[in-house]
Parts: C-alpha cells; sequence; structure tokens
C-alpha cells in the first residue's frame, strides 16, 4: 500500500482544509461540511436542515437554478448536498483538471446561496412528498422512530424533517438557519486526488478566505424523548427494531466493536442471517449496523417477519445479541478482516471515499487516519479482544421498537430501561 500524502491546514477563519495527493488516480473529489444539520435546528423546526440543503443548489450568486445546474453539468461534475445530525455535507467529483472550476461553485453554493421563495414553495411540496412516502414505508418509518427513541434530542431528530414541523418553517426560518450554522469555523474541507496541495491551498484561501461566520451552540434537550412503544399498523408483517449503546468511533475499542457487529450482520455467513433467518426461516429480513455519533453510538437492528413469527423473531434475535460473545470463532473474525481488506482497497482507489473518510476523521478524531493504520488496527483484532468487549458492553440495555397489528414483549433478564 503507497504511502498516504495528506496535508491539513487551519484556515485564519476556521475552516478546516484537508488535502490528499493520489498519484494514482486522474479524478478528484470535495466534501465540505458546515455545522448546520439537525442538532442545531431551533425548537419545532424539525425539517429545517434539510429544506436549507434542498435549496442550495437552486441558484447561487450571479446564477439561477438553471444556470448552476448547467454549470456543474458542463465541468461533468456529480455532486450532492444531504442533511446530517450535526453536518450539511456538499459532494462533488470529476477529472482532476476540473476541480478548481468545481471548487469556485462549490464555494458560491455555499456562501452565496439565493434562496429564493420560489424555489423554498418546490422545495417545501418536494419534503412534503418524502415524509408521507417515509409514512408509507413501514422498515424505514420503524428506523426513524427507533433512532428518535434511542437518541436524547436533539440527536434523535429524523434527517428528513417531521410532519408536525413542516407547514412551521419559514423561508425565513430557512435563511436564519443558513446565516447561524453554514460558517466557516467548524466546517471541514476535503479534496481527494490527483492534485497539486499547494496549488490547491491557494485556491481555497482565494474562494473561502474571505467567509465569515462563528460555530453555532447545539441546541441540547429541546424536546422530551420517547421511549418503549409499539406502533399499529395492519399488515401481515411485523417489523422489529432494536438499539442497544456501544462505543463511538473516537473510541479505543472502537474496531473491536466493529468486529462484534460484523460477527453478527456481516453478510449471508453472519450470526443473524444464518442463525434467525436460515437455520430457523423466521424472518425475510435482518441485519445490524454500528450507527456512531462522535460522543455517543448504538447497534442497531432491523428483523422484518410475518405477524405469527414476530415474537419467536424477537426472542432469538435478542439471545443472539445478548450471547454473541458465548462461541464466536477464529472463521467468523477472519471473514470480518477480509470484508474490511476488501473495503480499504476500493476505498484506496476512490477519491469520493477518501474525501468523505478525511472530513469524518477530523470531525471526530481531529486527525487523519491513514489506511495503513486502520490496516493494522484491523489485523490486530483477536478473538479474545472481542469476547472481552462483548463481556464489557453487554448487549442487555435495549431499545425494541415494534411496528405491525399487535406488540410484542420482551423477555427473559433484558434491560428496556432507558439508554
Amino acid at each position: 500500500m503507497a504511502k498516504q500524502q495528506i496535508h491539513q491546514y487551519e484556515m485564519a477563519n476556521g475552516l478546516t482544509l484537508l488535502i490528499e495527493h493520489m498519484p494514482a488516480v486522474r479524478s478528484a473529489a470535495i466534501t465540505l461540511t458546515v455545522p448546520a444539520g439537525t442538532a442545531h435546528e431551533q425548537k419545532g423546526q424539525n425539517g429545517t436542515s434539510a429544506l436549507l440543503a434542498d435549496l442550495l443548489l437552486r441558484g447561487a450568486g450571479d446564477m439561477d437554478s438553471r444556470e448552476l445546474s448547467v454549470a456543474f453539468d458542463n465541468l461533468g461534475v456529480q455532486h450532492s448536498v444531504s442533511p446530517g445530525w450535526f453536518h450539511i455535507t456538499l459532494h462533488a467529483a470529476t477529472v482532476a483538471e476540473r476541480i478548481p472550476e468545481a471548487l469556485e461553485l462549490i464555494a458560491k453554493v455555499i456562501q452565496q446561496p439565493r434562496l429564493e421563495a420560489e424555489h423554498f414553495e418546490m422545495c417545501q411540496v418536494g419534503r412534503e412528498q418524502v415524509l408521507r412516502s417515509i409514512e408509507d414505508e413501514p422498515r424505514q418509518k420503524l428506523t426513524v422512530e427507533l433512532r428518535r427513541r434511542s437518541y436524547s434530542p436533539p440527536w434523535n431528530r429524523p434527517l428528513e424533517g417531521t410532519l408536525d414541523h413542516l407547514n412551521d418553517i419559514s423561508l425565513d426560518s430557512v435563511t436564519d438557519h443558513y446565516r447561524r450554522c453554514c460558517v466557516p469555523q467548524g466546517a471541514i474541507l476535503g479534496i481527494a486526488g490527483y492534485v497539486d496541495p499547494i496549488v490547491i491551498r491557494g485556491l481555497c484561501d482565494q474562494l473561502f478566505g474571505g467567509w465569515k461566520g462563528i460555530a453555532p451552540e447545539s441546541l441540547e434537550e429541546l424536546e422530551p424523548k420517547v421511549h418503549q412503544g409499539h406502533l399499529k399498523h395492519d399488515s401481515t408483517q411485523t417489523h422489529i427494531g432494536i438499539a442497544y449503546p456501544a462505543v463511538p468511533y473516537r473510541d479505543p475499542d472502537y474496531y473491536k466493536a466493529w468486529a462484534a457487529v460484523g460477527i453478527l450482520s456481516g453478510g449471508m455467513s453472519s450470526r443473524l442471517f444464518t442463525k434467525v433467518r436460515e437455520e430457523r426461516g423466521l424472518c425475510y429480513a435482518i441485519g445490524a449496523s454500528l450507527n456512531t455519533l462522535r460522543d455517543r453510538a448504538r447497534v442497531i437492528c432491523y428483523a422484518g417477519t410475518t405477524n405469527d413469527r414476530a415474537q419467536e423473531t424477537l426472542d432469538v434475535t435478542l439471545n443472539e445479541l445478548i450471547n454473541i460473545g458465548d462461541d464466536i470463532s477464529e472463521d467468523e473474525l477472519q471473514r470480518c478482516k477480509a470484508r474490511a481488506k476488501s473495503s480499504l482497497i476500493m476505498q484506496e482507489e476512490s477519491t469520493m471515499a477518501r474525501a468523505g473518510a478525511m472530513v469524518r476523521d477530523w470531525f471526530h478524531l481531529k486527525r487523519i487516519s491513514t489506511l495503513e493504520e486502520v490496516r493494522k488496527e484491523v489485523e490486530a483484532l483477536t478473538v479474545d479482544q472481542i469476547v472481552e468487549y462483548v463481556n464489557n458492553h453487554s448487549a442487555r440495555q435495549f431499545q425494541v421498537l415494534t411496528l405491525g397489528p399487535e406488540p410484542l414483549s420482551v423477555q427473559g433478564e433484558v434491560d428496556i430501561s432507558d439508554m
């Protein structure tokens, strides 16, 4: 694996600039995060961040919405804007020689958005359609509600917004959110690809040096937290969501937590797939993932099944989660490591993945983890370490949420208190 060339600069206005020169590629990618996610929305205004993300590409500076779209297309730039729990994130990727022009457009989008009334009304209509589609999709609705119940406010707010709040959000609300939160202090700009770090740094000084603003405070505990529950839904299917605490990305035990979840749900040979679906035929879909914020994390599990098998599915799944440490094998760990190595190789060849990973690392760790560092962390994992981790972080403090005709009961020695 070639030695990575990563450069980090703190600009005077608080913007962190991260640049990785990747000599083996001829493309480049940009990831820019600004502290304008749902954690910074005002009370009763969940959805402001999503609406702002929708509006940012609807015209900027001297370019209207169509002119801006044509400008991106003429450069061959694949681009998107998405809301997150802490940030709004802009992604862009193109051939390396077009990165200076792409950066000019990104700078214009984030510093000079038009935020016009006619586009706001269209975005609001589109946002309502997105939210109603979630209501009609049981698995997605369950996932949103499970997060709402397992994290504390404001970290539990749905990224897509809330129908109850949508009509209370005005263009003035979105404009105020932009002015408070789309600022350089706390923003991170990652650029990876076949680029010259010195040239890119000078260009960013020109494009972003005049950008001003102080990062907003996160707004804590704005809404009451909902706990255990069941969502009534007349159907032949029952959807089961389970969440329990884990360690976040910045924790020294993170890779042990990652491996434990990989053994549970890392492909068709994983515990949950084989023990719950294949051997018993209890469900048609099952899986788990490690969801991490900066200072807290959860393992989020999902199972979809028929109503008559729902209770047994829940019982068997909880049993597998609780007892994962009993018989972890070396073969299971080696399969986790193989998946990780494949992912690292693909990341080494993807400018978009590298730009995003640098920004993620800086936000969580205030440093950049090289691919070689990650490889060594994964290679060093042992079965005994993972068993020790799962014993020290016993999966017994569960948040269980079901969606279907009838609620289910949690059996055995399981803690379902507040997390």
